[in-house]
C-alpha cells in the first residue's frame, strides 16, 4: 500500500478567528478509531462547537462532530465522543501553562490529513468582546472598499 503524502483539509473553524484573538498555533495528532478515520476520509467533520480541555496532564478534544461511518457495523463510533490529543511534552506543558492563565482557551482551527495522519491545528486565544468584533468587521470593510477604489482607479 502506498503511503499518502501531502496536506488534505477536512474541516475549518472559520468562526474561531472571528470570536477569538489568536495568540499561538500548534499542530496536534488525534487518537481515533477505524470508523472515525474512514468517516474523515470522506471529508465529514465539524469543528463548530469543539474545544480542548486539560484533564490531569493530558489534552482532550471535546465537542468535535465526526458523523458515524455509513458502512460501519456495531463497531461504529459515537459522533461527539471525547478524543485524546497527541503532543510533544514541551508543547503540552506550554499549552497547559497558557490555559491556566485567566481567559485563555484552546480552540481547534482546522482538521486535516498530513502524510496520512489526522492532525488538528490548535490555537490559544482570548475571547473577543462584541465591540472588538464590530471594530474588526468595520476595518475589513474599509480595507475592502479602499482596495476596490484603487483597482477602479488603475482601470481608468
Amino acid at each position: 500500500m502506498v503511503k499518502q503524502t501531502g496536506h488534505k483539509p477536512i474541516a475549518q473553524n472559520r468562526k474561531a478567528r472571528h470570536d477569538y484573538h489568536i495568540d499561538d498555533v500548534v499542530e496536534a495528532g488525534l487518537v481515533l478509531t477505524g470508523t472515525e478515520v474512514k468517516s474523515l476520509r470522506l471529508g465529514r467533520a465539524s469543528l463548530v462547537d469543539a474545544f480542548a480541555a486539560v484533564r490531569g496532564r493530558e489534552l482532550w478534544l471535546q465537542g468535535m462532530h465526526i458523523p458515524e461511518y455509513t458502512h460501519g457495523t456495531w463497531t461504529n463510533h459515537e459522533p461527539r465522543r471525547t478524543r485524546k490529543l497527541l503532543l510533544h511534552k514541551d508543547e503540552l506543558e506550554k499549552l497547559i501553562k497558557a490555559v491556566e492563565q485567566q481567559g485563555v482557551s484552546l480552540i481547534p482551527l482546522a482538521l486535516y490529513f498530513k502524510d496520512g495522519y489526522a492532525k488538528v491545528e490548535l490555537a490559544t486565544g482570548r475571547g473577543k468582546k462584541d465591540y472588538d468584533k464590530r471594530h474588526a468587521l468595520a476595518e475589513r470593510q474599509a480595507n475592502r472598499e479602499a482596495q476596490r477604489a484603487l483597482s477602479d482607479r488603475s482601470r481608468h
